[in-house]
């Protein structure tokens, strides 16, 4: 166990001597700053409009001259109809509207998940295709250590880092939240906008968390993939160029291909478990949560089984 705790810790060290991991960090970092300065000066009235304790009588003013000042041609029409139908839920709920706050703008910021994701497959497209590369390999496997566990302590690594990311994501956009937009709480409701349309409210940190978890199964996912093929083809471009693509047109590749019933056994058919929840539908009828989540184990089990036999079974050249 020592053993395999040095093999990890070595590689977070390898990890973290390389710029481009602080680069990255750096770009998260960077983005996250450039997204709360842009919510506050390109924002909506909503994120400053703060509702005193005649909050409703204060909502039916505004919706009344949401109505009066309507316009179809107009560029704020849809926004104006967005923020009545939010009017509307908050005095049929009889909630006092939601300030945005830290906790809105942390949730908010999940979207830089998907870029944590491709960072992600692009660590785990190199972590073992440069050591080909380089002409290290050798060195590496002449160590009285089995092939499995320098691999496995390479895959460990890439969701450490993945893991340090996400913890930087969630951490920094607290506070830069706090900074722009105050803190009315440690623990708060955000309001949620329904996939199907609607909103409901609900605690902002499991709101958030489950975000990251949901993102975190695609992450996983991915990166797995990536690692599969770079150990299979020790090259790095490849599994970062193909890995990528498939993230971003896996949705349009299921959606062209969902009138076929087989569709539904595509990786990236099931790669949203997000689909599943706040009163979201699946792509293709007759998909379930329980079916998605045994698609992407047994996805899973091949790239895992088949990136350690590459590697414990082919001569290293």
């Amino acid at each position: 166990m020592a053993n395999f705790l040095n093999l990890v810790w070595n590689e977070q060290v390898k990890l973290f001597n390389r710029k481009s991991s602080w680069v990255m960090i750096g770009f998260i970092l960077v983005l996250v700053i450039i997204n709360g300065v842009m919510t506050q000066f390109f924002g909506t009235d909503e994120q400053e409009t703060v509702y005193s304790d005649n909050w409703r009588e204060e909502l039916v003013a505004e919706n009344e001259k949401i109505l009066a000042e309507s316009n179809e041609e107009d560029m704020g029409f849809y926004l104006g109809q967005e923020q009545l139908a939010k009017n509307t839920f908050y005095l049929e709920e009889d909630q006092k509207p939601i300030a945005y706050d830290a906790l809105t703008f942390t949730y908010e910021s999940y979207m830089l998940l998907l870029l944590i994701t491709i960072f992600t497959i692009i660590v785990a497209s190199s972590i073992v295709a440069n050591e080909f590369k380089w002409g290290t390999i050798k060195l590496l496997l002449i160590r009285p250590i089995e092939r499995s566990k320098i691999l496995f302590a390479k895959y460990v690594s890439v969701f450490l880092f993945a893991g340090i990311l996400m913890i930087v994501l969630l951490v920094f956009s607290f506070l830069v939240g706090a900074v722009i937009f105050g803190v009315n709480g440690l623990s708060g409701d955000i309001l949620l906008t329904k996939p199907m349309g609607g909103y409901e409210i609900a605690n902002a940190w499991a709101a958030t968390l489950q975000e990251y978890g949901l993102n975190l199964v695609a992450l996983v996912v991915m990166a797995t993939l990536a690692f599969m093929i770079s150990v299979l083809f020790r090259s790095s471009a490849m599994a970062i160029g193909l890995s990528i693509f498939l993230l971003m047109a896996g949705n349009g590749l299921v959606l062209f291909l969902s009138k076929y019933t087989w569709a539904k056994f595509i990786l990236f058919a099931n790669l949203n478990l997000g689909q599943y929840f706040n009163g979201g539908t699946p792509l293709i009828e007759g998909m379930t949560l329980a079916f998605s989540i045994t698609v992407l184990v047994a996805y899973f089990v091949v790239f895992i089984v088949a990136a350690f036999w590459s590697f414990t079974k082919r001569d290293i050249a």
